[in-house]
């Protein structure tokens, strides 16, 4: 059972913002929070200890808003969300508010505020490589992966051989399907694993060519995103056996969000 924890107008000073007073001088903050908290024995033992200690929250985000220094209120929300997420496990998802009741507009308001939404999220990413050491590339992904505060609970299939698709005239590729839960959106998890590629020598000179590692996000959530640089679910994931088979074996009863079956019925499907 999922609850949630709210926290309204706490108040620091700090010394947030882009102009030189700001940065001097310093003024008032006011934060609010709401924390979605998974922890459905807190709820049935009635044990503190099982659930979100609010007291510590409200002391890390003063410790933020008091020590650290950013220009931008939005910067300053994200950080507090994201420290949420790292230092309390319990907590799926946190939205915080930053309200700046002295902002310098030079106009009569009440507050400017911003809100910042931070979550974990269930990815599915393909692998593959055809070049060089290609279980010793795959790994070094997969390290990256893990390594990254941004990512936990990093789970890797088996690396299959198979064929090459499309441009056949290359070596049999080693591939498999890496599980995660990332704070990362998608358009950041996108940017993050093409600087994986970047780092491992990833070049795109013939397209489904020969890669030293390939990275590609199959599935995020529920999502469906089709825009130029970034399609989610992968667009041709439900034709090609060495994507769904490693998925399946990490997940066989994930549904695809266009077509509304099963991983493992569309597996079952190409393989008749």
């Amino acid at each position: 059972m999922r609850y949630d924890i709210l926290i309204n107008k706490l108040e620091f000073f700090g010394f947030h913002g882009v102009l030189e007073e700001e940065k001097r001088l310093g003024q008032k903050f006011i934060i609010s929070g709401k924390l979605t908290v998974n922890s459905p024995d807190a709820l049935k033992e009635d044990n503190c200890e099982k659930t979100v200690n609010y007291s510590e929250v409200c002391h890390l985000i003063g410790e933020i808003v008091e020590k650290e220094r950013f220009n931008l209120i939005e910067s300053l929300g994200d950080e507090i969300a994201r420290r949420i997420l790292l230092e309390f496990p319990l907590v799926d998802s946190v939205t915080i508010q930053v309200d700046k009741p002295w902002a310098p507009i030079r106009l009569n308001v009440e507050n400017v505020a911003v809100v910042i939404t931070r979550s974990w999220h269930n990815a599915y990413i393909g692998v593959g490589s055809n070049m060089g050491d290609c279980r010793s590339n795959i790994e070094t992904a997969v390290k990256y992966i893990n390594d990254s505060i941004f990512n936990k609970n990093v789970n890797v299939s088996t690396l299959i051989k198979t064929k090459p698709y499309g441009y056949v005239d290359q070596n049999d590729f080693l591939n498999g399907a890496i599980a995660i839960k990332t704070m990362l959106s998608p358009e950041e998890l996108l940017h993050f694993l093409q600087k994986i590629e970047l780092d491992l020598h990833r070049t795109r000179e013939i397209h489904w060519g020969p890669r030293t590692i390939d990275l590609d996000i199959e599935l995020y959530d529920n999502l469906v995103i089709n825009e130029p640089d970034l399609k989610i679910p992968h667009h041709e994931m439900h034709k090609r056996d060495f994507v769904l088979q490693p998925l399946c074996e990490l997940n066989p009863y994930l549904v695809h969000p266009v077509y509304g079956k099963y991983l493992v019925d569309l597996y079952d499907e190409i393989k008749k």
